[in-house]
């Protein structure tokens, strides 16, 4: 019996033997007392969004590491709720493993309101009045021999807006194909392929993706969008299209991680950071970019007269969870996550005033993201961390 197939046995174990009291009936009765007690369970929520960017930079730095030619790009909050999701099945240790290692104290709030909570967010995430061009989801896939309870489905259904997929992981090409022909179905065409190689032995895979598809809140003309020279290494040069503009941008300057912060607002009340260091302090940047160092940096930025060159961004990346989770010392689940990004410098936004050429004001400061820099987007009202990344080449899909 390999390591992978036992591994999935001690979580199924909890998943197939849950008891009646459930999940689901826990939140009903809590419905009440949330109305009478409205903003002591909104500071209960922001604690447990606030976990999730305490995690941002821990989920970065393992991907990160990893590969010194590809792009990283994952969402921190996409993975939390499908963790969160899972935990719904989970009992003992592994329960345990899971919420504890995603920062939840169990002493400090209850299953029920990590829950309650995500559902809610997800439901904001979603309702027609949100501008937020997301697409996020969460299923489950498991062997179709196993029974589970009807009560775990249906929680996973109401809470987490998601399904339990049976499916026979011994043909794995096939297994392949209904996992990724579902995941492409329900993003809309947005996530395709995300599945390529499955083990035999498999009992239970989780399968998470998002896609985002950002509108800057200013008009971008197509006379400001002019071939320029990307730095990808110390040996590597690339051609990128570049938004070359002059005007008034949301600027700091780092000295303790050598740094230009750029911040630039989507539509949908979403928040991106844009982090270029120095040449040569990419290591120093990603080493002291903590939770408490962002923090205190926001109270720095303000409006500064500059030039900005600025390459057009669409990426996206997958990964098998497990090297991620591991370093969270999560070790008894298989799970692959895709993330997608795209900003739309066309469509939305209103036009820049039509006197500041690009070619104007010689004496401005000049801030070039000609070089890898890092990506932190947020939603503004909640502060969720949507996505945290690494642009080593903008052209990279």
């Amino acid at each position: 019996m390999s390591s992978s197939f036992s591994s999935a046995l001690l979580l199924l174990a909890g998943l197939c033997s849950l008891v009646s009291g459930t999940q689901a009936d826990d939140l009903e009765n809590m419905d009440g007392a949330l109305h009478d007690h409205e903003h002591h369970e909104s500071v209960i929520c922001h604690n447990i969004f606030y976990n999730v960017f305490d995690l941002a930079f821990a989920f970065y730095r393992e991907p990160a590491s990893r590969s010194e030619t590809t792009n990283t790009l994952l969402s921190p909050i996409s993975i939390v709720a499908a963790f969160a999701m899972l935990s719904l099945g989970a009992q003992g240790a592994t329960l345990l493993q899971i919420l504890e290692s995603l920062n939840f104290n169990l002493r400090m709030v209850s299953e029920a309101h990590i829950h309650k909570c995500f559902q809610i967010l997800l439901h904001i995430f979603q309702h027609p009045d949100h501008q937020l061009q997301l697409t996020m989801g969460s299923s489950l896939f498991v062997s179709d021999n196993l029974m589970l309870r009807d009560q775990f489905v249906q929680d996973i259904k109401e809470l987490y807006h998601s399904k339990v997929i049976p499916i026979n992981f011994w043909d794995t090409q096939f297994a392949s194909k209904q996992i990724n022909d579902y995941v492409e179905r329900e993003s809309h065409g947005e996530i395709v392929d995300l599945v390529q190689d499955l083990e035999k032995d498999a009992d239970l895979i989780l399968v998470d993706y998002i896609s985002f598809h950002g509108k800057w809140t200013i008009h971008f003309p197509a006379e400001y969008t002019v071939e320029e020279t990307f730095h990808v290494d110390e040996d590597t040069t690339i051609s990128v299209p570049m938004i070359n503009r002059l005007g008034i941008f949301l600027l700091t300057r780092d000295e303790k991680l050598s740094s230009w912060v750029l911040v630039q607002h989507s539509v949908g009340d979403v928040m991106a950071f844009f982090i270029l260091p120095d040449p040569g302090k990419m290591q120093q940047l990603e080493e002291g970019l903590t939770q408490e160092h962002f923090n205190n940096l926001l109270g720095t930025i303000g409006e500064r007269f500059a030039r900005i060159h600025f390459p057009r961004l669409s990426m996206s990346a997958a990964y098998d969870l497990r090297s991620i989770l591991s370093t969270l010392g999560i070790t008894k689940i298989f799970a692959v996550h895709k993330a997608m990004l795209t900003f739309d410098d066309k469509r939305a936004g209103t036009e820049w005033a039509s006197d500041l050429k690009y070619w104007a004001w010689p004496k401005a400061l000049t801030i070039k993201f000609n070089r890898p820099f890092l990506l932190f987007i947020r939603e503004e009202n909640t502060n969720i961390p949507l996505f945290v990344g690494k642009v080593l080449n903008p052209t990279q899909q």
